[in-house]
């Protein structure tokens, strides 16, 4: 029998992972991107080291709007212990613990050693990479979906759309992706700021890269949110590691 043929929409980290596993299972897996080379959001992640993975895994601290089954069920999808197995025996990127955060970063301390061997992986897989690539339009078609991109049109059976949010758009994710799937009759959960900065008036300039133990507390919707843990100083804000408590 002919393989099945599949499209993967976006080559961040999901779209990578999800094409190589594809291609792995004997598809015929076409990977497209529209950005030069993929995986811009790795680059740019734990300030340029790429904090790869949790030392433990904490359920407790994902927040969605979802049903909180399938948040669960993602999580016990690919257990942490299996994904860390993955970066080091698969990609060969021996990960490193960084204490102070529970963290693993790549033991380089470059996020473009991360990316670039989940590029690689996924191309010995067999993917096949259309990158400078953008979908325009997606149609349903009687044996599959119809792919609209800056190069053409072209038919595949399967489809994964992992063009990610709109948290920052240099890098792809436009909310392009979301309208895509809209577009082909999925509900939609509003998206909204997971990770966002808290920036300052520049007074505090002098004291970029300070960092301290605080606890912060805010009451909000007749719950009190409680928070502890790094605070630092950059030079345009705030940053910092917290452990969440709610009452």
């Amino acid at each position: 029998m002919k393989p099945p043929s599949v499209a993967v929409i976006g080559a961040g980290a999901a779209g990578l992972v999800a094409a190589a596993w594809s291609a792995r299972s004997g598809a015929d897996t076409t990977l497209i991107e529209r950005t030069a080379d993929g995986g811009r959001k790795i680059l740019i992640s734990g300030g340029g080291r790429c904090n790869v993975l949790p030392s433990a895994l904490a359920p407790d601290r994902f927040v969605t709007d979802s049903p909180a089954h399938l948040l669960r069920a993602l999580l016990r999808a690919w257990p942490l212990h299996e994904q860390r197995a993955f970066f080091e025996r698969d990609l060969q990127v021996p990960l490193v613990l960084e204490p102070e955060s529970g963290k693993l970063f790549p033991a380089s301390d470059r996020a473009k050693d991360v990316r670039d061997a989940l590029v690689a992986h996924a191309r010995t897989a067999g993917v096949r990479m259309h990158f400078n690539t953008r979908v325009t339009d997606l149609l349903v078609t009687a044996t599959g979906f119809t792919v609209v991109t800056s190069a053409g049109a072209t038919e595949y059976q399967r489809l994964v759309l992992a063009t990610g949010g709109l948290s920052v758009p240099a890098t792809g994710s436009d909310g392009g992706g979301l309208d895509l799937a809209r577009r082909l009759g999925h509900q939609m959960i509003d998206p909204y700021p997971a990770l966002t900065p808290l920036l300052g008036d520049g007074s505090h300039e002098s004291l970029a890269g300070v960092s301290l133990p605080v606890r912060l507390r805010a009451r909000i919707d007749q719950k009190t949110l409680e928070t502890d843990g790094g605070f630092l100083f950059t030079h345009r804000g705030y940053s910092g590691r917290s452990e969440e408590h709610t009452s």
